[in-house]
């Protein structure tokens, strides 16, 4: 038991670009300031309340959501084939309280803000990441019983001004976790490899001394956060809970997960690795190729969190850089963001397999020929990225808006195709002044073949 050993083989790689969204997912959301009314509730999935706090709210909530606090959570999958060996690792985030002291006259007082010219300091609840590797007992009757502790710890951080001189300091406390985790194995039937055994592994907070009449603020001080386990088997498999094989149905009935939702993980063939996570998922889950960084406030959308993060004020981006260290790397991430990764994140069509039709360089941006021709002929015309054309919407079956645009002159920037083969084009209004913001972050406007006119003698 233990964390991994330094240099040691991570069976885990293949999924930890997926754990660690997940262990921060909510930590800070948009517009990454501790004003926000929304980064003042914050740690919504995988929290682990300690037992007597949570009793005295009511009756114990047994569903899968994990954003439904209890002080357990119980993870249940089928393994298939000769039990070999199993390791899981338990991960959580653990609350660290920063509170800023200025220096004054010999003495360090508490403050609310502390400015040192270009830097501002403000206290704020951070987060430790925490993970315990375990080796798993798989056969039937060996149970286990695994106590885990994150302890409790107090750092002092001196700041100094402009001129070197002390100036205050950066207090981060954390408050001890007691942790258990609870395994054991059962046959449950045979599948045609061999066995099937149901593994669950319960987590839970056994922590003591928090009243019930503590704030929910004092509470998460004791309690795992974004808690989730990330297993690997050898000699067996893991039989997946979504769309399980006909002969595996009736035991995968059998398994009860409260507060988590076991997937396949790794490889989208494989079956050696589970994600038991807070969060409802999908079979071998993945962070899109497209996507340069965390925002901790849902991948799917990287591209309009990134633009409004551009449309933050300097004073409200120096109030996020305060924050957080990880509010301010997403601000120089987003500030120095190329074009063409803005492009990407746009949006790409992917078949079932995850793969990116026709992209040829295999980085899945679609700049290998993804989407379609570069080129079409219109009314014997061949246009092209750079081609004018006048538009002329349909009058039936199209967007209400595009009627504004008839008669107006455009600039095709892109040519594409959907997955029913019909040609479109990504245009740019000619005479709108943003058209060069469009430009800039891919956001066109889109006409059928059959809605726009050639324009080859006109002048722009």
């Amino acid at each position: 038991m233990g964390t991994r050993p330094a240099g040691s083989e991570d069976v885990f790689a293949p999924v930890r670009a997926v754990a660690d969204a997940i262990l921060y997912e909510g930590y800070l959301l948009y517009p990454y300031r501790r004003s926000s009314a929304k980064n003042r509730v914050r740690w919504q999935f995988g929290v682990l309340t300690p037992p007597e706090w949570t009793r005295a709210r009511g009756p114990a909530d047994t569903g899968v959501a994990g954003s439904a606090e209890g002080w357990w959570q119980r993870t249940e999958c089928l393994l298939h084939g000769t039990a070999g060996s199993a390791v899981c690792e338990v991960r959580f985030l653990q609350l660290q309280r920063r509170t800023v002291e200025r220096y004054d006259g010999g003495r360090y007082r508490p403050v609310e803000v502390l400015d040192l010219g270009d830097r501002r300091e403000i206290g704020f609840d951070e987060a430790v990441p925490r993970e315990f590797a375990l080796r798993l007992p798989l056969r039937p009757g060996e149970d286990a019983v695994l106590p885990l502790e994150a302890g409790s710890g107090l750092d002092a951080e001196v700041v100094r001004d402009p001129d070197g001189r002390p100036a205050g300091r950066i207090m981060r406390e954390r408050w001890p976790l007691s942790v258990t985790v609870r395994v054991s194995a059962e046959p449950v039937g045979r599948g045609p490899a061999g066995p099937l055994t149901r593994l669950r592994v319960q987590v839970e907070n056994t922590g003591r001394g928090v009243p019930a009449s503590a704030s929910r603020d004092e509470a998460l001080r004791f309690s795992p956060l974004a808690c989730h386990l990330l297993l690997a088997v050898r000699g067996s498999s893991f039989v997946s809970l979504l769309d399980p094989p006909d002969w595996a149905r009736a035991a995968v009935r059998s398994c009860e997960n409260v507060h988590t939702f076991p997937v396949l993980a790794g490889g989208a063939d494989g079956h050696e690795l589970l994600l038991s996570s807070p969060i409802l998922l999908y079979d071998h889950p993945r962070v899109a190729p497209e996507s340069p960084g965390d925002l901790h406030d849902s991948g799917e959308i990287d591209e309009i969190l990134s633009l409004r993060a551009l449309t933050l004020t300097d004073a409200e981006k120096r109030e996020a850089r305060a924050t957080d260290a990880r509010a301010a790397a997403i601000l120089d991430r987003v500030d120095g963001m190329p074009p063409e990764v803005f492009e990407r994140l746009h949006g790409v069509l992917r078949p079932p397999d995850g793969t990116v039709p026709g992209d040829g360089d295999g980085d899945g941006d679609g700049d290998g020929g993804a989407g379609g021709p570069v080129e079409t002929v219109v009314a014997g015309v061949r246009l092209g990225p750079g081609s004018r054309v006048r538009l002329r919407p349909r009058p039936r079956g199209t967007d209400p808006q595009d009627r504004f645009l008839a008669g107006r002159t455009a600039l095709v920037e892109k040519v594409l195709v959907d997955v029913d083969d019909a040609v479109h084009l990504a245009v740019t209004v000619e005479d709108d002044p943003a058209a060069e913001l469009d430009r800039w972050y891919g956001r066109y406007r889109y006409f059928g073949a059959d809605e726009v006119e050639p324009l080859t003698g006109e002048p722009g």
